[in-house]
């Protein structure tokens, strides 16, 4: 049976709402009967805002369109959501388990579903594309559910070297630069223009005139950014790759789990003792042991330091490519990130092979 159903259609991205319409005739505004509405409609027509149109549509057609529309926020059109327990999901180059492994989905990460067939669903997510186990992924209502959970609002540089502030003030101690291009999670937006965001586990400022607003969700980690140049020792590239098994776990003051949570300095005590290596449990303390280099010598293994107002205060793994694991903040917990996200202050050598 057709039902007259309000189609209004509203997806919210970088921080504005995108009013969808629909390629449909507009008639009179009618709200359907109270009685017509079920309690999943009822959700459907209260999803969205901006102009209505009453158009002829079955429920299964409208939750059909309704679900397209959600789906492309963030830029998808069938969004999946990775939904795994911890660690990551692997993404193989053909639909079997001994099939070659392109790349990496992490926990509450998205991507575009292609095709599904055979328990499989072939996927495309950030820069890398391949098949994952299908029972291992959200679709539909559920992956816009948990999209609308776990999606990040972000600050992202448009100058060169944009500058982060102590205070919401230009007069304000400027605590360090990040690179263009440099996401911040956006903690707060204030009244005078300026945003509050997470640099690691601090809270700080920055210019609303300087950066790009967003929403975002993770995308999958490319083989290449897990692999690691020519010359580089074994237990540099194992203690990378063990560093990596914890991508997305929490980060926690004051801890040292690498499963139940550490902070920056307890996340690089706990992965260098695996590897005999005693290190105690502070960012400062750190950045005094072993031998300081450049940035030209940076290998697999070593630690970037990083300081506010010349004191250190964060503390990272580089992983080679540029790149630093980290036990950021209580937001984003473990992460990748460039290595001159912000401008490192030190970096030192534990490893001497």
């Amino acid at each position: 049976m057709k039902k007259t159903i309000l189609c209004g259609l509203c997806i919210l991205t970088a921080g504005y709402t995108l009013t969808t319409s629909m390629p449909v005739r507009a008639a009179e505004l009618v709200r359907p009967a109270a009685q017509e509405e079920t309690g999943e409609t009822q959700e459907l027509l209260t999803a969205g805002a901006g102009e209505l149109f009453a158009v002829s549509l079955t429920e299964d057609e409208y939750k059909r369109i309704a679900r397209n529309a959600e789906g492309a926020r963030w830029g998808y059109t069938d969004l999946g959501i990775c939904n795994v327990q911890e660690n990551n999901l692997n993404i193989r180059k053909e639909p079997d388990e001994g099939s070659k492994l392109v790349g990496k989905l992490p926990k509450n990460a998205a991507c575009e579903i292609v095709s599904s067939e055979n328990g499989w669903a072939y996927i495309k997510s950030g820069k890398v594309e391949g098949y994952i186990k299908e029972e291992y992924l959200l679709s539909g209502f559920g992956a816009e559910q948990k999209g609308r959970e776990v999606a990040k609002t972000f600050a992202v540089s448009s100058a060169n070297a944009l500058n982060i502030r102590e205070m919401p003030s230009l007069d304000a101690e400027i605590v360090t630069q990040v690179a263009q291009g440099e996401a911040l999670e956006v903690a707060e937006f204030l009244d005078n223009g300026w945003i509050k965001v997470y640099l690691d586990d601090e809270e700080v400022f920055v210019s609303g005139d300087f950066v790009e607003v967003k929403s975002d969700l993770p995308t999958a980690i490319t083989m290449t950014e897990l692999l690691y140049g020519q010359g580089v020792s074994d237990v540099r590239v194992d203690l990378c790759q063990y560093a990596k098994q914890f991508l997305g776990n929490p980060y926690v003051w004051g801890g040292v789990s690498l499963t139940k949570g550490a902070d920056c300095s307890g996340f690089v005590l706990s992965v260098f003792a695996k590897y005999g290596v005693n290190l105690p449990h502070s960012s400062r303390a750190q950045a005094n042991s072993g031998t300081s280099i450049s940035s030209s010598e940076l290998a697999p293994g070593d630690l970037v330091f990083y300081a506010k107002g010349g004191t250190i205060n964060h503390v990272a793994i580089y992983i080679g490519g540029g790149q630093v694991i980290h036990a950021s903040n209580p937001k984003t917990g473990i992460k990748i990130s460039a290595y001159n996200y912000r401008t490192p202050a030190k970096m030192v050598r534990i490893l001497q092979d």
